[in-house]
């Protein structure tokens, strides 16, 4: 399939610098030779489409590359909308610091304190701000069979309620001490919105609208609940099942809920990070915990790289960047900016092997490519 490519070279206060600390004015223009290749040649036997959007100071370069529907051959439309998965968390994560700021969530509080009975009787007190930057220690979810394409499409359509996810978990013992390591997992946020909702006594979707949506003028943004359609998509998700492409871009989400279940677009994504890095949803005594990853070993290996919200990223250049990836069966998506907002990167592509772990190769590719910059001209 053609690579489909629009460049635009319009200024605007939005982005991702190439070297650190560097003030707006040193921001080179997106390398958008380097942006097409990351993307090129699709659609392979990992990949069916891909699209990337960069905005910034000094330039943007919007991309498609692949195919919207393998039947069809249509393009990717660079317009529509997919599954957002992990970004998700962001969202989830504005909603508890908004009520903390608001009063009506102590973050040193613990979990027992909002929902009692839920967290079994051993479990130690699990202060509500572990549950952002992923340092509570409950376990991860734990539904068998969740990374089979059998059992995948054998349950597309059921509804979980966030309880019953999270009771999945909750029957293992702690992985440790709340505060002392990290260790991504879904588990906490499921049960940040499980708080949202019970503080609130509104459900998660009537929130997301009520503090971000509307706030923000997002209006291609939504959490489905129990609708597993996806509305005028970008490109339609696919999952290799005995190497043959099945379509799975209709499922229910409310497995990953509050922690990976909204829909959105390119630009919504940007608009988000936008409002949100320029203080529009979290007052200044909130907003430094989206920057704040605490001194901690991660399990696993390494340092710890989360936020209450975001994770941190920096590049071998030097380029420190903040944002959240995210992924669904047919879909791997994902927005970064640097904290200035001096360049931004969205992106989606649509992966046909859904995997536990790791980013698929084209969203490395892409990272690589979006790190880049060119001098003015």
């Amino acid at each position: 399939m053609k690579l489909a490519i629009v460049t635009t070279m319009v200024a605007a206060a939005v982005g991702l610098t190439s070297v650190p600390a560097a003030a707006a004015s040193d921001v080179g223009r997106p390398d958008g030779a380097a942006l097409a290749a990351a993307i090129a040649g699709l659609p392979d036997k990992d990949t069916t489409g891909a699209l990337v959007r960069v905005t910034g100071d000094n330039g943007g370069w919007s991309g498609t590359s692949g195919v919207s529907d393998i039947r069809t051959k249509a393009p990717v439309r660079p317009d529509g909308s997919f599954r957002i998965g992990s970004t998700t968390k962001v969202y989830t994560a504005v909603m508890v610091l908004q009520l903390a700021q608001e009063n009506k969530i102590d973050l040193d509080e613990p979990v027992q304190r909002y929902l009692p009975g839920v967290l079994p009787a051993g479990y130690p007190p699990v202060p509500v701000r572990t549950l952002l930057d992923h340092t509570s220690g409950l376990p991860s979810v734990d539904i068998p069979g969740l990374y089979e394409p059998e059992w995948i499409l054998a349950h597309r359509y059921e509804h979980w309620s966030p309880r019953q996810v999270v009771d999945t978990a909750l029957r293992h013992p702690i992985d440790f001490q709340p505060g002392t390591a990290q260790k991504y997992t879904n588990t906490a946020y499921v049960t940040a919105g499980m708080i949202v909702e019970k503080v609130t006594g509104r459900s998660y979707a009537r929130n997301l609208r009520d503090r971000i949506t509307v706030p923000l003028g997002l209006w291609r943004t939504y959490y489905p609940e129990d609708d597993p359609r996806l509305p005028n998509p970008a490109a339609r998700g696919y999952l290799d099942v005995d190497c043959e492409l099945v379509d799975v871009t209709e499922m229910n989400q409310s497995i990953p809920g509050a922690a990976g279940a909204i829909i959105s677009t390119a630009a919504e994504l940007d608009k988000f990070i936008t409002g949100l890095f320029d203080g529009r949803l979290l007052g200044p005594a909130m907003m430094p915990r989206l920057f704040d990853v605490p001194d901690l070993p991660m399990v696993g290996g390494g340092r710890a790289v989360y936020s209450q919200g975001l994770m941190k990223l920096e590049f071998e250049n030097g380029l420190i960047v903040w944002g959240k990836t995210g992924s669904r069966y047919g879909y791997s998506s994902g927005i970064f900016a640097t904290r200035e907002l001096t360049r931004k990167v969205a992106y989606s592509v649509n992966p046909t092997v859904k995997s536990p772990d790791g980013q698929p190769l084209i969203v490395q590719k892409i990272a690589a490519a979006a790190s880049k910059s060119l001098p003015d001209s």
